[in-house]
């Protein structure tokens, strides 16, 4: 067992902690389990909370570029009021739900390269320090694995995953950023996209599919994005022919032709249907703050004339024109960008040092 002092306001001589996270992927809104393990430092010392934060690696475009920065995204008390005692080991379970909107950082298995960890908080004696980030490995929902795996037996091919600073104009969503999955189009649609991006928000009893194009120009015309969305509920899955409804869904885009950035909000329609795909959509910086969330440095993403966002950091899988399914994401995987991810949580664990027992 690895414990990591905290040494900022707490103190050198203060106590350690290890944070451990039971073994495999959450999917959105399931249960993370584990347990936080406490050793006592030099004298004893009374214990007011033990949080835990959600934190994600977000990336903030900007007129003078883009920068990455941490966003938490959700915070737990899970322990608190009792007293530790000098050397004295102890250790409090948990059991947390992860908000729905948590962005999937793996698909049948593969790490898609974003950056999700649990940073634990302690409170002594009325200090506060955060010391312990743990990576954080989220599955998809039976509903988007479906989607993502009709996408790829349709022929797209996974590009990268990153996670933008932003809100989704006309939807529900309440998490400060949110997922773009990118992805190569298919050979049957290569001719009129350069790229379509992938986004869910998603509730308890359903899903909102955000599809965006990065559509090519003709001769005579410019390029432009394009923007529809699809409501689909979670009861029923399996059941349903997702490639004809998938497939169904990228005509409607292919062929939208209102140009993105009109300002109008989406058509919402039957809940559990398709609502208004041709409502059009956008991606503003409208967005608050909310409580909970790291305001530093809180900028969001516009979508203007050319202003595409090319692969980010989280380039982890280089799929093929097979698309996503389980042969292809399961193939080949960018290295450098799954060592980088697992390089920052190392890093961030060598902070201050380790006492291993």
């Amino acid at each position: 067992m690895v414990f990591k002092r905290l040494l900022g306001a707490i103190g050198v001589d203060g106590p350690s902690v290890d944070t451990v996270l039971d073994h495999g992927a959450v999917p959105p809104g399931g249960v993370l389990s584990g347990q936080v393990h406490l050793r006592g430092g030099g004298s004893a010392v009374d214990v007011e909370h033990i949080a835990l934060e959600l934190v994600a690696r977000v990336e903030t475009e900007h007129e003078e570029g883009e920068n990455e920065g941490f966003v938490v995204f959700e915070r737990y008390v899970v322990g608190g009021a009792f007293r530790l005692g000098e050397e004295a080991r102890y250790s409090v379970p948990f059991q947390v739900t992860l908000p729905w909107e948590t962005p999937v950082s793996e698909l049948y298995g593969q790490q898609l390269g974003i950056v999700l960890g649990v940073r634990t908080e302690l409170a002594v004696s009325g200090a506060r320090d955060k010391g312990d980030l743990d990576p954080l490995a989220v599955r998809p929902l039976p509903v988007q694995e479906a989607i993502l795996e009709a996408l790829g037996q349709l022929g797209f091919g996974f590009r990268s995953a990153d996670l933008e600073r932003g809100r989704i104009g006309g939807t529900d969503q309440r998490l400060p950023f949110y997922q773009e999955i990118e992805l190569t189009p298919a050979p049957q649609y290569a001719h009129a996209v350069d790229e379509i991006e992938v986004t869910f928000l998603t509730g308890f009893d359903r899903t909102e599919v955000i599809l965006e194009a990065d559509r090519r120009g003709g001769l005579f015309s410019e390029g432009h994005d394009a923007l529809v969305r699809f409501t689909v509920g979670h009861d029923g899955a399996a059941h349903r022919d997702w490639n004809t409804e998938v497939d169904g869904w990228i005509r409607q885009l292919v062929e939208h032709r209102t140009a993105h950035g009109t300002g109008a909000g989406y058509g919402h329609g039957d809940p559990y249907g398709h609502g208004d795909p041709y409502a059009g959509g956008y991606k503003d910086d409208s967005y608050g703050g909310g409580h909970g969330y790291d305001e530093h440095g809180r900028h969001d993403r516009h979508h203007d004339e050319h202003h595409r966002s090319g692969p980010g950091l989280g380039t982890a899988v280089a799929a093929g024109a097979a698309g996503l399914a389980v042969g292809v994401v399961g193939g080949l995987v960018a290295a450098e960008v799954v060592d980088e991810i697992g390089d920052f949580f190392e890093g961030d664990d060598d902070e201050g040092g380790d006492d291993e027992d």
